[in-house]
């Protein structure tokens, strides 16, 4: 019994032993697993599914909030399905954004980095920008103009309001708007901004009835010819910028010119659609910049990114019906995000910068709010989002902070050269 014994016992422990280095490597298996995804090299840019894209650089100054919200630099219907990790040695990380109020003692430029994971800890997304932090002082008592240009947003003529009210203390620069009058109430609000204009519109549209010397009748701006556009003698037009700035600049060429273009150009896109959508809206934005550095190359143009619109679809059914759906909107708007960083970014020796406006728009509060009944069946009140694409005054002055921001930034740099 026992020499039959014994051979069962070693079979016995030889199975054990197998299942304990089974066990064994499949722990080991797990750990290196888990090993690898957290030492494997990530892409500095790696965008993932979720098209996670950060602009190249996040323009700060002291005393104003700045905010990268996370729903607005990446394509996902719902962005609590994941975690979002932002590292930096400046702000503070919240549910649904990183913000900073910077102050004095901020000042320079910091790496920043947003990583993307999934409910495994798995890292499906992550990209790197800069953050610029520059004195509060930064441009102080320079004399500066600037042109905006835009559709709608501009049209509203909050921002460039919001622009010269935080230019009015010692600390900042002098600006001066140029363009037409939308508010004879208000006028130092200059802008050529204009309700469903296009950069196609901009760039074509010529109606010699409405047309006398530069003005534009505010009451009929829809039909109104674009400000740049002028009787070339022989019955046509031309884009003349240099005479655009005789009648608004003293025959200058501005210091800045903001460019808000986007939404109408592409809002009817669909996926199969939006590439040439993009297309032809960047043929005529090219004019639109040439024709600028045509008069004086050094102004510095920036090409605002195409701000999300509101975070539900409440905003968009209660201004297009069963029109346009917010997702379409966000992968339109997102696309052109995309296309435009690629086309303009890195191209400041040609005086092109990029103003990260998307970031820094909070899409689910500064939309106008309605409060009515949940239904016809109860008096209960709900606040639901009222408008697809239009900011609330509190949107349009974060607009407004990120246009500040990057004005103090390149005038950081003329307060240190001496030009």
């Amino acid at each position: 019994m026992k020499s039959k014994t014994r051979p069962v016992l070693n079979i016995i422990s030889s199975l054990i032993a197998i299942v304990f280095v089974v066990l064994s490597c499949t722990n080991l298996s797990a750990q290196i697993t888990t090993q690898t995804q957290a030492t494997v090299q990530i892409p500095a840019h790696f965008p993932g599914s979720i098209r996670l894209l950060l602009p190249p650089r996040i323009y700060a100054v002291p005393g104003i909030e700045m905010n990268v919200y996370f729903d607005n630099v990446c394509l996902v219907v719902n962005p609590a399905n994941y975690v979002f990790d932002v590292t930096c040695t400046k702000g503070k990380q919240q549910s649904e954004r990183w913000t900073l109020v910077a102050t004095n003692n901020d000042m320079g430029q910091f790496p920043f980095v947003l990583e993307v994971r999934d409910d495994a800890n798995k890292i499906i997304a992550r990209d790197e920008s800069i953050l610029q932090v520059v004195p509060r002082n930064a441009g102080a008592g320079l004399p500066v103009t600037v042109l905006t240009i835009g559709d709608s947003l501009t049209h509203a003529a909050v921002y460039p309001a919001y622009l010269l009210d935080l230019c009015k203390t010692n600390d900042n620069p002098r600006i001066t708007l140029i363009g037409h009058v939308p508010n004879e109430n208000n006028p130092d609000v200059r802008i050529e901004g204009y309700g469903g204009w296009t950069a196609l519109r901009f760039m074509t549209y010529f109606n010699a009835t409405n047309r006398t010397e530069g003005l534009i009748d505010w009451k009929k701006w829809n039909s109104s010819s674009s400000p740049f556009l002028y009787p070339d003698g022989q019955g046509k037009f031309k884009a003349d910028f240099a005479r655009y700035c005789q009648e608004f600049n003293d025959g200058k060429g501005p210091d800045f010119v903001t460019i808000l273009l986007g939404c109408n150009d592409n809002f009817a896109a669909k996926d199969e659609t939006i590439e040439t959508s993009i297309d032809t809206m960047f043929k005529y934005y090219d004019m639109l910049i040439d024709m600028i550095h045509q008069v004086r190359k050094e102004t510095k143009i920036g090409a605002l990114l195409l701000v999300p619109g509101a975070a539900t679809q409440d905003a968009f059914g209660a201004n297009y019906k069963c029109g346009q759906t917010r997702w379409q909107y966000k992968r339109n708007q997102q696309r052109v995000v995309e296309r435009m960083m690629e086309k303009y970014g890195n191209r400041e020796k040609e005086f092109i910068y990029i103003i990260p406006s998307n970031i820094n728009l909070d899409c689910m509060n500064n939309y106008p709010i309605l409060k009515a009944p949940w239904n016809s069946e109860t008096k209960m009140e709900g606040a639901r989002l009222n408008n697809g694409v239009h900011p609330s005054a509190e949107g349009y002055r974060q607009i407004g902070d990120t246009i500040f921001c990057w004005i103090k930034s390149q005038l950081a740099t003329v307060s240190v050269s001496g030009k």
